[in-house]
């Protein structure tokens, strides 16, 4: 959290400081270097402390006296540890003190939830919502109704909600007015300014892209570690890039467009207005389409009759304009009043359904193509698939693991380096509050100095 209590955009290590550092900040530091070692250990005594950090034991105990004063910290009962010398009291961060809300705005629906220091869920809401067909100020009363009730249900628990992140599907870049999403196209915003817009009770929530919120909640809480790359499904398609532990934002904060990598010149158009885009193949609606859930049955292929084609072509007929098909017995779902359609593709593929299956088998396909693409440039330990691919993960496995064998030559690349979060869709709105946690873990003195301004 910065000095004026706005929180920082996350990168995976917030609170890092740099320069000559007075009394004050070197304090602070040492604040956050013992708050960062109980919170990767604890229980600990102060000894303990002591000795992981080289701090001396009259220092770490003010510090921990600040520390379980700021309500971030707890001393319980004497340690029976069995070593020579005066047992100690076992420290151990306060899962009924500070937490972090985390909320998020998809497509079709809103969600709240509330961490403690822990890292623990304690309040988790979701309500269906068609956000896409109405007004950024009609989502954001929704939205803040939600949020005030999420607060109030941990105020009950206990807690204190000292921080609000939002996760939304569009692009946040860096550098613009605090808290706008420059464009949504699933929501049909552009350039809107949350907090102009929030309605209250409350204050606005910073706002961050849901793609690296995704990838963030994996790096702290999945299985991400080191250098990954991040792909979720959505209504399109997120991506995010974590080098070192972490996250890459590029230049202007648009890295991570792994929807937007070709993977057919001249294909099927993009929502973004380039064509043979990864997201008309492997995106949310087109698998929809393809395995027979459309409003309007457009065409007679799609999909079928693509495993009688050489390995040359495997692409060539996903290149239909509006990626229909004519599978049989099409229904509509889009239109299905609080409809789960990530639900139902698994509930048909595990039911042999041979147009689902079909549809997620090419969708693989094309991802393993990007994905490909993306191993050979940054050379990542992992890939991981969040958000709806999580759940759909058993039937577009195998179809990437062929692709990628046959793109990635130039360096080993392990089967299991492609694996399923096991965050799954929840990863968005858990990485969003997930930053406050992991900001008061970083630099807890931000929570008084936001406190006091």
């Amino acid at each position: 959290m910065a000095e004026d209590g706005q929180q920082q955009p996350p990168d995976g290590d917030p609170g890092t400081r740099r320069g000559p550092a007075s009394q004050q900040d070197m304090r602070r530091q040492n604040l956050a270097l013992v708050m960062r070692t109980v919170a990767a250990a604890h229980p600990l005594s102060r000894a303990d402390v002591a000795g992981r950090t080289g701090l001396t034991r009259t220092a770490v105990s003010s510090l921990v006296d600040e520390l379980i004063g700021g309500g971030l910290l707890l001393e319980g009962e004497l340690e029976r540890s069995g070593r020579v010398g005066r047992p100690g009291r076992a420290l151990v961060l306060n899962g009924d003190g500070p937490a972090g809300l985390g909320l998020e705005i998809g497509v079709e629906h809103l969600s709240a939830c509330v961490l403690d220091l822990r890292g623990e869920v304690r309040v988790e809401l979701h309500r269906p919502a068609a956000n896409a067909g109405r007004s950024a100020e009609q989502t954001l009363a929704e939205l803040a109704e939600l949020a005030d009730r999420a607060e109030r249900e941990a105020t009950a628990l206990g807690l204190r909600v000292v921080g609000r992140v939002l996760a939304v599907p569009g692009s946040v870049p860096l550098g613009s007015p605090a808290n706008q999403v420059e464009h949504a196209p699933n929501l049909g915003w552009h350039q809107v300014d949350v907090t102009e817009l929030w309605p209250g009770p409350g204050t606005a929530p910073a706002v961050e892209n849901e793609a690296n919120l995704g990838a963030l909640a994996e790096l702290w809480q999945g299985t991400g570690s080191g250098t990954f790359v991040h792909i979720s499904a959505g209504e399109g398609i997120g991506g995010a890039l974590v080098l070192d532990g972490r996250l890459f934002r590029g230049v202007q904060g648009f890295a991570g467009e792994l929807g937007h990598l070709t993977v057919r010149p001249d294909g099927r158009p993009c929502s973004c207005g380039a064509r043979g885009c990864l997201e008309p193949y492997a995106g949310l609606a087109a698998v929809l389409r393809s395995a027979g859930f459309t409003d309007e049955l457009d065409g007679p292929d799609g999909f079928d009759g693509l495993d009688a084609l050489d390995e040359s072509d495997r692409l060539e007929r996903l290149d239909r304009p509006d990626g229909s098909s004519g599978a049989p017995g099409a229904t509509s779902l889009t239109g299905r009043q609080n409809g789960d359609p990530i639900a139902e593709l698994v509930r048909r593929a595990e039911r042999g359904d041979p147009a689902t299956r079909r549809a997620l088998r090419h969708a693989g396909t094309a991802l393993g193509t990007a994905l490909a693409a993306a191993v050979n440039l940054v050379d990542p330990d992992s890939l991981v698939l969040g958000g709806g691919y999580a759940d759909l993960a058993h039937w577009l496995l195998p179809a990437m693991r062929t692709e990628l064998a046959a793109l990635i030559r130039v360096r080993p690349w392990p089967e299991e380096a492609l694996r399923a979060s096991p965050l799954g869709r929840r990863g968005p709105v858990l990485g969003a509050a997930l930053v406050t946690v992991r900001s008061l873990h970083s630099d807890p003195a931000g929570l008084w100095l936001a406190e006091t301004a």
